[in-house]
């Protein structure tokens, strides 16, 4: 191991490009793809250009094309879900740049379902007023999303694509980025740039139950933190309501749309038990579905609950939702005449690193997109299929702005150093085995439901693991994803912890009640240079405050 460490130690600088995008989901390759009209582009992404979130989500993308509906409306349900908490100037950009986002994918060759006459159908989603979720291939927007922004890269010749290279840390100097470490072939090296956008994607990889890719270990969320920025939201992670629940199979999305198409949730015993306890039934925000889901599962004592496709016309299942249908046949379900066995899972992390409007972090040229990031869209709780809406858009936006802001590095003679941790003890370490404890104690102590005293147990834990993590193992991939997805898990529980209220996505039994006197306010952290997290309030769109922070027990 020794000698590996000591010929990483030789790696030099590798090239040097003006800006750098990390992750290729719809964020990163929306923007490469904008910045790409300015500048030379590096798109660097840890495995395949398309195995990301984006490439697996189905429901699609909220946007106003409806003649009764309008951009209005759809900012209007934004702040409703968001419960108090979204940063409305962001709210009315992004419902504001839908429609034209979704022109620009069709102009660049995208497919989207469209009724008989021609027009863009559209479907209807939990805590939409109206029908606005534009879709492909019936539950394949995503992959189509994917699909046509791989292609459009593919064809710029002002963008280089290095996959299979995985992102270290940030190289910074004094208080603004100057470049990025990575790590593939086994070797280090470090490409310097003039600005480096972080749109990694998702964490849901920390809990045991998630709807996330093997991929979404939140390496950008761990780097962000390790590089000192302002991180925002940790608190809020989104718990989807309805996963294919099947021994032995990975976690399928069932997706929204299903509901919205007439689904019904019914427990073990054939009731409908939405239809009771919400206006909406099965179309209640998600927050509050996981949460009625959570708790029939344990009233019946039955590991899960059933989604109920049995009285829609097969023909429009089968046509509607072709990927799920697909899927469940290889399981023996037919969901035309079956009940899909469905739980609760770890979906999307509202939280991320604190940016501006245009993207920017607290460091001077580092830039953050997309689910790695908190541009205060969602707030509290994100609406559905708003998330690939804000790919799209602040993605292009935040490329425009980088790049034109970037400039190419002066030439340097720095050599790749290895990142903290990497000198490690070669001792006999389990990374896959501490991996499973970290998931099953988050989604335990840190999930849909939660307390004060599981959360103290849960961060005694996560201190201990990382410090052994941190001086055990190999510094190999998954290693290094070990010690993100414990950095990453440490900042969910400690802003979890502090926010003694439930709000959204994130619900306190001992605290149940919505606080707005005392918690209308973001929650913000950071690390320190001893490696703590410092915490601290502010008020809800306010701009990136350059003051030191404030400890919450202080205020």
């Amino acid at each position: 191991m020794q000698r590996m460490l000591e010929r990483q130690d030789s790696a030099a600088v590798e090239s040097r490009v003006p800006l750098v995008v990390i992750g290729s989901g719809v964020a990163g390759l929306s923007a490469a793809i904008a910045a790409a009209e300015h500048c030379d582009v590096l798109l660097v992404t840890k495995s395949w250009l398309s195995d990301t979130n984006t490439d697996y989500a189905q429901g699609g993308v909220a946007a106003v094309f409806g003649p009764t509906d309008s951009v209005a409306a759809h900012g209007d349900d934004t702040l409703e879900v968001g419960q108090g908490l979204c940063h409305e100037p962001v709210v009315r950009k992004v419902v504001e740049g839908g429609p034209g986002a979704i022109e620009r994918l069709v102009a660049w060759g995208g497919q989207f379902d469209r009724q008989v006459g021609g027009d863009i159908s559209l479907g209807l989603e939990a805590g939409h007023s109206a029908d606005r979720i534009v879709h492909a291939m019936g539950d394949g927007t995503g992959r189509e999303i994917q699909r046509v922004l791989v292609d459009r890269v593919r064809r710029c010749a002002r963008i280089s694509v290095l996959e299979h290279a995985f992102a270290l840390d940030f190289v910074i100097d004094g208080d603004r980025v100057t470049g990025v470490q990575l790590q593939r072939g086994g070797k280090l090296t470090i490409v310097e740039a003039g600005a480096v956008i972080c749109a990694t994607g998702g964490c849901g990889q920390v809990f045991r139950e998630t709807t996330n890719p093997e991929v979404a270990t939140g390496d950008g969320h761990a780097m962000l933190f390790r590089a000192g920025v302002v991180m925002r939201g940790m608190e809020f992670m989104q718990f989807h309501p309805t996963t294919l629940y099947v021994a032995g199979s990975s976690r399928l999305l069932i997706s929204e749309a299903a509901r919205g198409e007439g689904g019904l949730l019914r427990d073990c015993h054939g009731t409908a038990f939405m239809e009771a306890l919400h206006p909406r039934g099965a179309l209640a925000p998600r927050d509050m579905l996981s949460r009625a889901v959570l708790e029939q599962m344990v009233k019946t004592r039955h590991p899960n609950v059933y989604l109920d496709l049995r009285h829609l016309p097969p023909a429009f299942v089968r046509q509607r939702f072709p990927r799920i249908h697909r899927v469940c046949l290889t399981f023996g379900l037919d969901i035309t005449s079956d009940l899909i066995p469905v739980t609760p899972a770890a979906h999307y992390m509202i939280g991320g690193a604190r940016v501006d409007a245009d993207g920017r972090t607290s460091i001077e040229n580092l830039y953050a997109v997309g689910e790695v990031a908190c541009s205060g869209l969602h707030g509290a709780n994100r609406l559905a299929s708003n998330s690939l809406l804000e790919g799209l858009v602040l993605g292009h936006h935040c490329g425009e702005v980088a790049a034109s802001e970037s400039r190419m590095p002066e030439s340097s003679v720095r050599r790749a150093e290895p990142p903290a941790g990497a000198r490690m003890e070669d001792r006999d370490f389990s990374t896959s085995d501490m991996i499973n404890s970290m998931k099953s104690l988050l989604w335990k102590r840190v999930g849909i439901v939660r307390s004060g005293l599981e959360l103290a147990e849960a961060e005694r834990r996560l201190e201990s693991w990382q410090h052994g993590a941190d001086r055990f193992g190999r510094p190999q991939p998954r290693d290094w994803e070990l010690r993100n997805m414990l950095t990453v898990a440490r900042m969910i529980t400690r802003a979890a912890r502090e926010r003694d209220e439930s709000r959204g996505t994130h619900y306190r039994s001992d605290f149940s009640a919505r606080d707005d006197k005392r918690w209308l306010a973001d929650l913000v952290l950071r690390r320190t240079p001893q490696g703590e997290i410092d915490i601290w309030r502010e008020p809800v769109g306010a701009a990136p405050a350059a003051a030191a922070p404030r400890p919450v027990a202080g205020e």
